[in-house]
C-alpha cells in the first residue's frame, strides 16, 4: 500500500499515478521511496509489460517538494547526502527498468519532474505541458537528473537550460528531444495508448535486450570490442525460445505467444 502513488492495471500495463495534486505531485522522501519500491516490483511482475508514469492533478511533478527542501538545508552533508542517493537510486530504478516506460506528461514537470520524464524510455507531452530546470533559482544544481536530462536533450541544450532555468514548451521540448510527441489535451491518453500498443507487439526479452544494447553502444566508439560485443549480443538473442517463436510466428503469419489470444 502507497500513501503517495496510486497504481492501476489494466492487463499487461501499469500505471502508476503519482498522487500528490494539491503540491503539484512534488516529491519528497515518501514519494522518492515509493516510486522506487514500486518500479522494482513492477520490474519483478512477469505480467507486466510496460509501465505508464503519470501525475494525477494539474501537474506531473514539479519536483521537489520546497519544505523538504528546506529541512535538507538545515541538515549536515551526511543526511543531504542520502536524500541525494536515494533520489539517485529512484530515478536510476525508473531509467534502467527491464519494461518498456512511458512518461504522460500532462501539465508542468519542473525540475525533479523533468528528471522524471526524461528517465523514462518515452516521453508524450500535452500541449499544456511545461518543463525546466529550474535549480539554479533555488541556489542548487540539476545534479541526479542530469544523466537522464543529458541523454534526452544533449549537452548543447543543457548548457542553456541548466544556467538559465528558462521554461520549456511541449513544442520546444520536442524540438530538442526531451519528448517523443505532442499532442492536445484531449488526446493524451489516446496517444500514449498507440504507443503502449506498439510495444506490447515486441517480444519482452528483446526489449529488454534492446534497452541494454543502447545504454552499451550510446557514445561508444565503433572499434574492434564494440562490433564483438554487438556481435555476441545479436548471437545468444538468436538462441532464445522468444526468438525461435517470434520467426516461427511471423512465418506461421500468427500472433507470437507473449501477445496472449
Amino acid at each position: 500500500m502507497f500513501t503517495t502513488l496510486e497504481i492501476q492495471l489494466n492487463g499487461p500495463v501499469a500505471t502508476v499515478w503519482m498522487n500528490r495534486p494539491d503540491l503539484h505531485n512534488a516529491f519528497d522522501e515518501t514519494l522518492i521511496t515509493e516510486l522506487t519500491a514500486a518500479f522494482m516490483a513492477l520490474d519483478d511482475d512477469a505480467d507486466i509489460r510496460a509501465v505508464v508514469l503519470a501525475g494525477r492533478g494539474k501537474s506531473f511533478s514539479a519536483g521537489a517538494d520546497l519544505n523538504w527542501m528546506r529541512r535538507a538545508a538545515n541538515n549536515g552533508i551526511d543526511e543531504n547526502l542520502n536524500d541525494a542517493r536515494a533520489l539517485a537510486k529512484m530515478l536510476r530504478t525508473i531509467a534502467e527498468m527491464k519494461k518498456p516506460t512511458i512518461a504522460r506528461v500532462q501539465g508542468a514537470a519542473l525540475g525533479g519532474g523533468m528528471g522524471l520524464a526524461s528517465a523514462c524510455d518515452i516521453a508524450v507531452a500535452s500541449t499544456r505541458a511545461v518543463f525546466a530546470t529550474s535549480e539554479v533559482k533555488f541556489g542548487i544544481i540539476p545534479s541526479a537528473i542530469s544523466p537522464y536530462v543529458l541523454r534526452a536533450i544533449g549537452a548543447r541544450q543543457a548548457y542553456r537550460y541548466f544556467q538559465s532555468a528558462e521554461r520549456i514548451d511541449a513544442a520546444r521540448a520536442r524540438e530538442i528531444g526531451l519528448v517523443h510527441e505532442t499532442v492536445e489535451p484531449e488526446q493524451l491518453d489516446a496517444k500514449v495508448q498507440e504507443i503502449v500498443e506498439a510495444l506490447l507487439v515486441g517480444g519482452p526479452a528483446a526489449q529488454a535486450a534492446a534497452k541494454a544494447l543502447i545504454r552499451a553502444v550510446n557514445n561508444q566508439p565503433i572499434n574492434d570490442t564494440i562490433v564483438e560485443d554487438t556481435a555476441h549480443r545479436i548471437a545468444h538473442l538468436r538462441a532464445t525460445p522468444e526468438a525461435r517463436e517470434g520467426i516461427s510466428a511471423f512465418l506461421d503469419k500468427r500472433q507470437p505467444n507473449w501477445m496472449g489470444e
